[in-house]
């Protein structure tokens, strides 16, 4: 299988917000966009919103937790942008699983 990146470019994040397509949930939002390679790569955004660097650390803990879980099951060649909302720090990995899962689903990635 394909490895992962993670994405650290502003240009990258800024392609995926503007060309990506977008999936809400009330715990997480995804965007995801077909990449020209075979990799997965992805990124986490926690914005001030969320609330201190303890809450930000956490959402993004629990993100790349649930992320990491649904990994070998990912079609290859895409890339990704987990935004945490404001209930993320506040739920367990096992709710942003469910929540990323019914984007990858949607977007027709598993």
């Amino acid at each position: 299988m394909s490895d992962y990146i993670t994405l650290k470019e502003n240009r990258d994040f800024s392609r995926l917000y503007h060309k990506g397509k977008c999936f809400v949930s009330p715990v997480l939002v995804t965007y995801i966009l077909k990449n020209k390679s075979n990799n997965l790569r992805f990124g986490i955004t926690t914005g001030k919103k969320i609330g201190n660097a303890v809450k930000r650390s956490r959402s993004r803990r629990v993100i790349r937790a649930a992320f990491y879980e649904l990994y070998g099951s990912i079609k290859p060649g895409y890339d990704f942008v987990f935004v945490a909302r404001g209930k993320t720090p506040f739920v367990k990995s096992s709710d942003i699983k469910a929540a990323m899962k019914k984007a990858f689903e949607e977007a027709g990635l598993l």
